[in-house]
């Protein structure tokens, strides 16, 4: 029998799987996940990457619903942030904006999202 994972656990294992050159916001994650009022838990979730030594959850394709990197993401670095996602082919505006009608990554399909929720 499998546990099930805790809500950081699910959110890295999302983010994992959003492709090079999309990005996603906090608040899909979060309704992907079942809950759609824990925007700020993803970021959270994100936040507390930083106290990881190694990690291979791409964190800098999430930001907030506007397209703007947000300031959770300030504590990595917002121009490190927009830097990255540069360099995998998302354009960053001046003032930290991703065009999401472009860029955005819709999701996972129901299948992959039990597979995650259950912890597959």
């Amino acid at each position: 029998m499998s546990t099930q994972p805790n809500f950081y656990e699910q959110v890295y294992a999302i983010v994992r799987r959003i492709p090079q050159g999309k990005v996603t916001s906090y608040g899909r994650i979060a309704a992907m996940l079942g809950r759609p009022n824990a925007a700020r838990a993803v970021g959270y979730a994100l936040n507390a990457l930083k106290e990881r030594q190694e990690h291979d959850v791409p964190w800098q394709r999430v930001v907030n619903s506007q397209g703007r990197i947000s300031i959770v993401n300030r504590e990595h670095g917002a121009n490190v942030q927009a830097e990255i996602l540069q360099s995998e082919g998302v354009p960053v505006s001046d003032d930290l904006r991703v065009e999401m009608r472009l860029y955005l990554w819709e999701g996972l399909n129901l299948m992959e999202l039990d597979d995650i929720l259950r912890g597959g």
